[in-house]
């Protein structure tokens, strides 16, 4: 389907956002919003939230992408992507007001902004979404890191012949290695619960992660979780899912969808990924 791309000016408290709308000739009745987490503009990284949007449009669906305040286009303070509720909601009232035939609008969003797409849906009084793709969702943490790295980047450094080569011929240093990994384990042995304070955090810098579960636990819309087998941010979402029981039960819901792109990085960076999620996506649109 041919379709249209347009700029669009939103307000945004005392600042202007600065969007592009790519509308189909006739538009689907469900809408996109791509929320761009940070430091990120519209466009995404290799053009990736430009090619995801145009591949969508062609489908028919009215996809928004935009700069969030301070960054891009766009003016205003730069924010952290648990404060982007402002911006999101902006794009979402300017998205159905643009195209007013549209039943429903969904978030799209990477990394961080997944998050933010998460957080925002517990907004009180915010307009309402109807469903939430979250690609590689950003949960971090000290402890997380630190098993998600003992699990996934040192198991695979054991298995790997050249790093065995190297610490045979004395270009790895063994001692450090050994201190790393060491330190390492007791970063992740850390009980998930503990305060951010007594692991060298902030004490509120974990809270995103608790507001994010509450957040996904009263949603009622749909919900897709794009995770990518190349990439550190889903290994930690996937070992974040299996500590937490809420959202072992959120993931067996008949309205929560889990795709797997197991050749994937955390950027969808090589055109076969990239059009992978934008499929996963497009199905997934057409059943909610």
């Amino acid at each position: 389907m041919n379709y249209a791309e347009e700029t669009v000016l939103m307000r945004c408290a005392d600042d202007t956002l600065v969007g592009i709308l790519a509308r189909p000739q006739v538009a689907a009745r469900t809408g996109v919003v791509v929320v761009v987490g940070g430091p990120q503009v519209r466009v995404g990284s290799h053009r990736q939230f430009a090619g995801l949007s145009r591949e969508l449009a062609t489908q028919g669906h009215a996809v928004l992408r935009f700069d969030v305040r301070g960054m891009g286009d766009s003016t205003g303070a730069q924010r952290g992507f648990d404060q982007l509720d402002e911006d999101i909601e902006a794009a979402v009232s300017t998205l159905r007001s643009l195209v007013p035939g549209l039943r429903k609008v969904v978030l799209w969003g990477l990394c961080d902004g997944a998050s933010a797409a998460l957080l925002y849906t517990a907004r009180p009084g915010a307009p309402l979404v109807d469903g939430l793709a979250l690609a590689n969702p950003w949960v971090r943490s000290p402890t997380l890191a630190a098993k998600t790295r003992l699990k996934h980047y040192y198991v695979q450094r054991l298995l790997s012949a050249d790093f065995w080569r190297k610490l045979l011929t004395g270009r790895v240093a063994v001692s450090s290695t050994l201190g790393e990994v060491v330190q390492t384990a007791r970063t992740a042995q850390a009980s998930a619960t503990e305060p951010a304070a007594a692991q060298g955090q902030p004490a509120a810098a974990p809270a995103y992660t608790e507001r994010m579960t509450a957040a996904a636990k009263q949603f009622r819309g749909a919900m897709v979780l794009i995770l990518s087998g190349d990439d550190h941010t889903a290994d930690e979402f996937r070992e974040f899912v299996k500590a937490s029981r809420t959202w072992r039960t959120l993931m067996r819901r008949a309205d929560v969808t889990r795709a797997e792109l197991v050749t994937a990085d955390h950027t969808f960076s090589n055109p076969g990924a990239a059009h992978a999620a934008a499929e996963v996506t497009r199905k997934w649109l057409s059943t909610i």
